[in-house]
């Protein structure tokens, strides 16, 4: 019947599926868009939602049970420094999967995922032009 069907498997073990998707929030919160199927995209929207607006309460008792799941240090201090602020006003809704198409090798179905916060600012000096060398 499937009325009990709420947990993505993914095919894999839960431990192995937990680690996926836990590194996978880690690079989402890291780089702030990640390109993935869209089964673990899909998956992963949730996990993040959860991770944010329980970071947002602030407490000890919710940096341990953000600590659980973003084990990075370096990660876990930007997530609370620059990414929680940025959603002060919004209850829900942190994250956004957007579907591209069809993966060329497997033709699985690949999305983006992408946090909803600011573009951070590019720098223009360092993605230029290459300067050509001399040539005489």
């Amino acid at each position: 019947m499937g009325h009990f069907d709420r947990v993505r498997k993914l095919g894999r073990t839960k431990p192995h599926r937990e680690a996926m998707l836990a590194n996978m929030a880690m690079s989402l919160f890291t780089h702030r868009i990640i390109k993935t199927t869209d089964a673990k995209a899909k998956a992963l929207r949730p996990l993040v939602d959860r991770i944010i607006s329980t970071a947002k309460k602030d407490t000890l008792a919710s940096k341990r049970m953000v600590a659980r799941t973003i084990k990075n240090k370096e990660v876990f201090k930007k997530l609370f420094a620059e990414i929680v602020p940025q959603f002060a006003d919004r209850s829900s809704g942190f994250s956004r999967v957007i579907k591209l198409g069809v993966r060329r090798g497997d033709g699985a179905p690949i999305s983006v995922v992408e946090l909803l916060t600011e573009k951070p600012l590019e720098e223009s000096g360092k993605k230029g032009k290459k300067k050509k060398a001399a040539s005489r």
